[in-house]
């Protein structure tokens, strides 16, 4: 009755939704999970800010009717797209480097940070804003939800946003703390630690592969 009286239609289904999405593994979630695991809670949680304000962000362009200019001007959706893309392969590639140094090291000592977290909270906003690809997935997601004929539909697209980062916050906020006693486990073992540094970097590799072939449809 609630979610009916906000212009919202079947909030369950939504919910049951939106948790399997969140939970699908995506570049977002494991560049905090590998902040926190690498620099610990207090930088995860930086990491997390910057994915909870570049999908505020989409979320509101969404709302805002973004899609529409993305779809009637392709060069833009491509510009945005490729830029992503290159981002997410530059971040995997020096993972790998990474890693890699990590293999060669003569002592542990000597192992270098996967994970460059001087900035993790502008690193994260960057890799959720070069994602036009999403804008274009929450407006079709969440206009299911929304009832037409609903006097502020952008009322409800609010609520919708807010329940879905309601999730992302527990969903971060597990893997970060997760992350940070996973770190005392790698830093005692350099190979263990640099076979999951090349594991996300791989990762992330095809992430932006992904991007670079998404299409408007």
């Amino acid at each position: 009755m609630f979610a009916e009286s906000f212009g919202i239609v079947n909030l369950w289904t939504y919910l049951a939704g939106v948790i399997v999405i969140v939970l699908l593994p995506g570049p977002n979630s494991l560049y905090v999970l590998s902040v926190a695991a690498q620099r610990g809670v207090r930088r995860g949680y930086q990491g997390a800010c910057g994915v909870f304000l570049g999908d505020t962000v989409l979320m509101t362009l969404s709302a805002a009717g973004v899609t529409s200019l993305l779809k009637a001007n392709p060069a833009v959706f491509f510009t945005v797209k490729y830029a992503g893309a290159a981002y997410l392969l530059y971040l995997g590639v020096n993972m790998l480097r990474a890693a890699w140094r990590k293999t060669r090291a003569a002592a542990p000592q000597s192992v270098v940070a996967p994970v460059d977290d001087r900035q993790p909270f502008s690193k994260a906003l960057f890799i959720s804003l070069l994602n036009p690809k999403a804008i274009l997935f929450f407006v079709s997601f969440f206009i299911q939800f929304v009832d037409p004929a609903y006097a502020h539909p952008a009322l409800s697209f609010a609520i919708l946003g807010l329940i879905c980062q309601f999730f992302s916050f527990l969903y971060l906020s597990t893997l970060i703390l997760a992350g940070a006693r996973l770190a005392e486990h790698l830093r005692r073992r350099r190979r263990l630690s640099a076979g999951a540094t090349g594991s996300v970097g791989l990762l992330f590799l095809g992430f932006g592969l992904k991007l670079a072939t998404a299409t408007l449809s």
